[in-house]
């Protein structure tokens, strides 16, 4: 029971910390941090099975799954696509088309190479954000 008293009071903390405004750890220590808690928790079912609490040992293990799929997420999602100025030639060596190009021939160069590498397709955002920047450098 103490523990769950000592959990809500640090939540509450957290809360109170962050003002609901911007997070108190960023990405990069959140994603530590619920390592750890992922490994404590980990520990804490092993030493609670081996003492006969199949409960807590349900629980914490269930806990510590949760914990360690939430250290896996990537670091990208939500960030919005670079806006780094990009070349001309640059752009046409992205998209693949040459310096005579037309308008129809850079369009169905981006479209062939978005569909290789859009995210929903098991690309990434990043190669998608370097495409809608080439074609939007060269239809300018």
């Amino acid at each position: 029971m103490i523990y769950l008293l000592v959990g809500g009071a640090l939540l509450a903390l957290y809360i109170w910390a962050t003002g609901g405004k911007t997070p108190l750890l960023k990405l990069r220590e959140w994603r530590v941090l619920t390592g750890a808690m992922a490994l404590v928790a980990f520990t804490g079912a092993a030493y609670a099975g081996v003492r006969g609490s199949w409960g807590i040992t349900i629980v914490l293990s269930v806990v510590g799954l949760w914990l360690a799929a939430s250290t896996r997420k990537t670091a990208a999602v939500g960030r919005p696509p670079p806006t780094a100025k990009m070349s001309v030639d640059e752009a046409r060596r992205i998209l693949g088309v040459g310096a005579d190009a037309s308008r129809d021939e850079i369009q169905s160069a981006y479209t062939r190479l978005m569909r290789a590498v859009h995210p929903d397709k098991g690309g990434t955002a990043g190669l998608a954000a370097q495409l809608n920047t080439a074609r939007d450098r060269l239809l300018k």
